[in-house]
């Protein structure tokens, strides 16, 4: 048997924690339904298709499978006037 001359040693890390992601753009007064948006929104994919800005009441009646990748994610204001990403 060969003895190995190079011998890689690798530690454990605990995962990297992922950067918090804001939403960029203006938040209308109301959602793409006609309801008021207080401190929550969800950009997602509906149950007609398209995608919609819609608070969280339009998103039980109109909202389309899950939150997360391909469906949508949810936003919650921050106190420094931020959107931060809470879910999907």
């Amino acid at each position: 048997m060969k003895k190995l001359k190079n011998i890689v040693m690798f530690e454990s890390f605990a995962p990297l924690k992922e950067a918090a992601k804001y939403w960029m753009g203006r938040v209308p007064t109301e959602d793409d339904f006609g309801v008021e948006i207080t401190d929550e929104f969800i950009d997602g994919k509906t149950n007609r298709g398209p995608w919609a800005t819609m608070s969280p009441v339009s998103w039980k009646k109109n909202g389309f499978g899950r939150l997360g990748t391909g469906y949508g994610q949810r936003y919650k204001k921050q106190s420094d006037g931020k959107w931060l990403n809470i879910e999907g």
